[in-house]
């Protein structure tokens, strides 16, 4: 369910926030276009470094994005215009 995870504003990038739940470990992140996509079987070790990096897109991409299986779990409105149902 989105929005049942706390997240972490994240600076960088294409990232908006990200959230980790260490008993189901699950890691959801936020995008800037809207999409809020969750890995599963993520170690907390790798969702810390991300949460705590100064280059979070760079570790997301390099250590998240191509290694974990992804899957967008819903949509957050982005600011100033709806969502574009076509997206």
């Amino acid at each position: 369910m989105i929005g049942a995870m706390e997240r972490k504003r994240l600076l960088g990038g294409q990232l908006k926030a990200a959230g980790y739940d260490r008993t189901r470990r699950v890691l959801e992140v936020e995008l800037a276009n809207g999409n809020v996509v969750e890995y599963a079987n993520v170690g907390a070790e790798i969702a810390r470094r991300l949460l705590e990096s100064h280059t979070p897109w760079s570790y997301y991409r390099d250590n998240i994005e191509d290694e974990f299986s992804g899957e967008v779990i819903g949509r957050v409105a982005t600011s100033g215009a709806p969502p574009n149902p076509f997206d």
